[in-house]
């Protein structure tokens, strides 16, 4: 089974930085002012790996 993107929306505070550094993977709904995931199979692990580096709230991670 292979793991897949999740980022927790109740935590998102809608900086963006995810959308910014990966697009294939993360998108932002303005409705909401918060990122989500577009394609939660995945991406570049080492821009998604940076994208959850960079969330200041932690709130995307990996799900087996």
């Amino acid at each position: 089974m292979s793991k897949k993107v999740v980022l927790d929306q109740e935590e998102c505070i809608g900086c963006e930085s995810c959308v910014e550094i990966c697009p294939e993977v993360f998108a932002f709904d303005a409705d909401t002012e918060k990122a989500y995931v577009i394609k939660p199979e995945g991406g570049p692990e080492d821009d998604i790996q940076e994208a959850m580096d960079s969330c200041p709230v932690e709130c995307i991670s990996w799900e087996e």
